[in-house]
């Protein structure tokens, strides 16, 4: 539950953050620093047993996608975070990388359309984020 905060006269919103999605949101940043697009977080916890958070993002070329599962990997290390398995990454039309408690999906257009995860997983709360010059915001 969120508890009321005063910071210097305002009231602010605190609940807990799981490790999961703080994970998941530095994942989406950094598929938005490789200019991915059509950036989302699926919360599946309460829909799934498998994995927490998709993120799902799209790659227009194979060179971006490959930029962006690359640029994840890479710098989540820093973090200590190291994917269990990654999957796509010969053919870069849907690359997976599976970090248990979140699955990120970079997918090209066309495949993104047909697997279309966000309907399977319809009833996931859902955040849409995009990035602007200033940084990376909730897009709904």
């Amino acid at each position: 539950m969120a508890e009321p905060r005063c910071d210097e006269g305002k009231v602010q919103d605190v609940r807990e953050v799981a490790l999961s999605e703080l994970l998941a949101k530095r994942a989406a940043e950094l598929s938005l620093e490789k200019k991915c697009e059509d950036v989302v977080i699926l919360d599946v916890r309460k829909v799934s047993s498998v994995t927490d958070f998709f993120v799902i993002a799209t790659a227009d070329s194979e060179r971006k996608a490959k930029a962006a599962y690359e640029h994840i990997v890479d710098e989540l290390k820093h973090d200590d975070e190291r994917p269990l398995h990654i999957e796509g990454s010969d053919s870069l039309h849907w690359v997976l990388l599976d970090y248990f408690d979140v699955v990120v999906h970079i997918f090209m257009p066309d495949s993104r359309a047909f697997y279309d995860l966000e309907s399977l997983w319809g009833d996931a709360p859902k955040q849409c984020l995009k990035s602007t010059g200033e940084g990376v915001v909730n897009d709904g």
